[in-house]
């Protein structure tokens, strides 16, 4: 209600028995309780297709774990990187679990190569959702964007002249205290 007040609902449940429960649990709740929010049903697989071909019809969509998985993955590439993106999983009263969406990444760990971003975003997102602090919300996003906006990339998002995790942290730590003088 927040946003286009639009939520695209997406299973299987063409195949899925676990698919069609969800459908109809969402489309109950819909009717009982936010009539006033625009609902579209979607299969998963068609969900991925439309995500990559018209991202913008999108506004909110709520899925099961493994295909909001699937999807959050799919729409990194959107954004470049999957480590721009945060992810929330949220109650009823907006407490939640707060987490970028690429997991753990042992891979790289210890490194200094991986973006911070989707980490400072997610707590972002903690103020938004669960502190109800849009201000402080918004002043991390926008500091977020005007380090992007000077050219200062983590190397998933560029191949030569990157700075590492800690430098990105800095910079955007730098934006936060400037903007909030």
């Amino acid at each position: 209600k927040k946003r286009k007040n639009k939520v695209t609902s997406c299973e299987k449940s063409n195949v899925m028995e676990a698919g069609l429960l969800w459908k109809e649990e969402v489309q109950e709740l819909h009717d009982k309780e936010y009539k006033d929010v625009e609902l579209n049903h979607m299969l998963a697989d068609n969900c991925a297709m439309q995500l990559l071909r018209n991202p913008k019809q999108f506004d909110v969509i709520v899925t099961d774990n493994l295909f909001g998985d699937i999807l959050s993955d799919l729409a990194s590439v959107l954004t470049g990187s999957i480590g721009l993106l945060p992810s929330a999983s949220l109650n009823n009263d907006g407490f939640g679990v707060y987490e970028p969406i690429h997991g753990s990444a042992p891979d790289i760990a210890n490194k200094n190569i991986v973006n911070p971003i989707a980490t400072i975003l997610s707590v972002a997102m903690l103020f938004q959702h669960t502190y109800k602090r849009v201000d402080i919300y918004e002043h991390i996003l926008k500091s977020v964007k005007l380090v992007l906006r000077d050219g200062k990339y983590t190397r998933d998002l560029a191949e030569v002249d990157f700075i590492s995790t800690n430098e990105m942290g800095d910079c955007i730590i730098q934006k936060i205290e400037e903007l909030y003088k």
